[in-house]
C-alpha cells in the first residue's frame, strides 16, 4: 500500500506563518525520507490556523528542498481561476521538477466575502461552471479543443511538460466529473464519510477510459482519511484534540477558531476526544483513525482492502510539531 501526505501548513499555538510554511517543507523532507509517496497541499483562504493559501508557491518550495517525492496541490481550487493560467503554472512547474509534479484540481467556497474576492470580474454575484472548467482545463493540457471552439484557433505550445492531473472532490459531481472524462480520482474521505463507498462507485462504475495524455484508460483511485500515530491510544486521542475541537467549533458556525494545542483543546472538551476505530467491510470511514502504529497500520489496510485502493492520503492537522513528526515516521510503517 502506498502513503501519501496532504499539508494544510497549519500554525503551530505561538507559532507564526513563516514557522508553519517551514515545518511543510521540512514535513515533506522527511516523507521523502520515510518513502511517502506524494506530498500535497491545500488551498485555504482566510483561516487564522492554517498558512496554506497558494499551493503552487509551496509546491515550488517543497520540490526544490526534496529530490524525489512527488509534489502537488490537494487541490488547487479551479472554480475561482483560469483554467489557462492553472495550466501554465503547473506545467511550469513539471518542467523545472519534470515527472515530480500532481495538479490535483477540485472546487470550493470559500465565504461570501472571498468568493468575490478571488474574482476579477466584481460586478456580478460569483458564480461558475465546474464542468466548463475541468473540461477546459484537460483541453490546454492536451491541446484538444474542438475545430469550432474559439481556443482551436490558437495553439498554446508552450504546454508541453506536463503533471499528473487529478480530480478531488466529496460530492458525487466530483467522482461524475472525474469518470466522464477519464481521469485520476482522490476522494476526501476526511470530509464526507458516509457516502464514500457510493461516490467512488459511481465513479468506477460510470468511468469512461480517455485517449488523451492527461487521462487514463482505467479508473484510478486515491482515499483520503485523517488519521495520527502515537505510542499509546491516549496520546494519540491527545494529539486529535485540536482538531476535534475544530470540527466542534465548526459544527456551531465558529470559521474563525485558532487551532489549540492538545492540553488546551482537552481542557476545552473536557475530555479526550473518542477515537471509533474503523470496522472492517462497514465501509464507514471514521472521522479520525487514531492509534499506536500497530492499530493504525491495521486499520488502514482494512480501509484499503474495502475500498479497493493501493495508495491512501493522509490528514493531520497536528499542532504539536515534534509529535507530528513521530506519528509519520509511526505511519511510515504501513507503506509496502
Amino acid at each position: 500500500m502506498k502513503l501519501s501526505l496532504v499539508d494544510l501548513a497549519t500554525l503551530q499555538p505561538g507559532g507564526t506563518r513563516h514557522d508553519a510554511l517551514m515545518h511543510s517543507i521540512t514535513s515533506a523532507q522527511l516523507a521523502e525520507e520515510l518513502g511517502f509517496h506524494r506530498f500535497w497541499v491545500a488551498e485555504h483562504h482566510g483561516t487564522p490556523s492554517i498558512a496554506g493559501r497558494v499551493p503552487e508557491v509551496l509546491i515550488a518550495a517543497i520540490a526544490a528542498n526534496t529530490k524525489s517525492i512527488r509534489v502537488g496541490s490537494g487541490s488547487v481550487l479551479l472554480n475561482h481561476y483560469s483554467p489557462f493560467k492553472v495550466a501554465e503554472t503547473f506545467c511550469t512547474l513539471n518542467e523545472i521538477y519534470p515527472d515530480r509534479i500532481d495538479l490535483g484540481a477540485g472546487r470550493a467556497t470559500t465565504g461570501q466575502v472571498l468568493d468575490v474576492a478571488l474574482q476579477q470580474d466584481r460586478s456580478r454575484h460569483f458564480h461558475s461552471n465546474s464542468d466548463s472548467q475541468i473540461s477546459e482545463l484537460v483541453a490546454w493540457l492536451e491541446n484538444s479543443f474542438p475545430a469550432d471552439h474559439p481556443f482551436s484557433t490558437t495553439p498554446i505550445h508552450t504546454i508541453a511538460s506536463k503533471p499528473q492531473l487529478h480530480v478531488l472532490g466529496s460530492s458525487i459531481w466530483s467522482s461524475s466529473a472525474a469518470a466522464a472524462l477519464g481521469l485520476r480520482y482522490v476522494f476526501a474521505g476526511f470530509i464526507n464519510q458516509r457516502q464514500a463507498w457510493d461516490i467512488i462507485s459511481n465513479y468506477r462504475n460510470t468511468f469512461h477510459p480517455s485517449k488523451g495524455e492527461a487521462g487514463i484508460a482505467k479508473p484510478e483511485v486515491i482515499l483520503a482519511v485523517h488519521a495520527v500515530c502515537a505510542d499509546t491510544e491516549e496520546e494519540a486521542r491527545r494529539q486529535l484534540a485540536p482538531v476535534t475541537l475544530m470540527y466542534h467549533n465548526l459544527s456551531k458556525g465558529i470559521i474563525d477558531g485558532v487551532v489549540l494545542s492538545p492540553d488546551d483543546a482537552v481542557q476545552a472538551l473536557g475530555a479526550l476526544p473518542e477515537i471509533v476505530p474503523y470496522r472492517p467491510g462497514s465501509k464507514l470511514i471514521p472521522k479520525f483513525i487514531g492509534g499506536t502504529a500497530e492499530t493504525v497500520r491495521k486499520q488502514l489496510h482494512h480501509i484499503a482492502t474495502d475500498f479497493q485502493v493501493d495508495e491512501l492520503i493522509i490528514q493531520d492537522m497536528m499542532t504539536d510539531f515534534e509529535a507530528r513528526k513521530h506519528s509519520l515516521r509511526l505511519l511510515s510503517a504501513s507503506i509496502s
